[in-house]
């Protein structure tokens, strides 16, 4: 999990694919965050991707650092507790401004179930799961 994490940070931008009826969504994020040895991701409440985990948690992440890239297939669980909202607020300071860990619309969700692929077009794709 931790090299997810890592690669994921060194990537800065991944993007989050989600399911919104039959039509899938994807968006560029940012945020990654390791709390309670689980890989947590934020967003806000009011926004639709939220809604559309929500309706169904089963997500995927991809990310490509210009060699290598990763897919990230999870289920996004909410966690509300306060630790983790601030957690991953004090890993992204220029957040505080929008979002705050007593809000209602800051949202914290680690990956469950998760299996990433490291990929690249010179070697075998790797598996690790967390």
């Amino acid at each position: 999990m931790k090299e997810v994490y890592e690669f994921l940070k060194k990537c800065q931008t991944y993007y989050l694919a989600t399911v919104d009826g039959d039509q899938p969504r994807v968006r560029p994020f940012g945020t990654v965050n390791i709390f309670d040895d689980k890989l947590y991701i934020q967003t806000g409440k009011s926004k639709n991707v939220s809604k559309q985990i929500h309706t169904n948690p089963k997500i995927e992440i991809s990310a490509f650092d210009g060699s290598d890239w990763i897919r990230i297939e999870a289920i996004a669980v909410r966690d509300d507790r306060l630790e983790a909202k601030q957690s991953m607020l004090d890993a992204y300071p220029s957040l505080q401004g929008m979002y705050k860990a007593e809000g209602d619309n800051t949202e914290t969700l680690y990956l469950k179930d998760a299996t990433a692929t490291f990929c690249s077009f010179t070697s075998a794709p790797r598996v690790i799961r967390f």
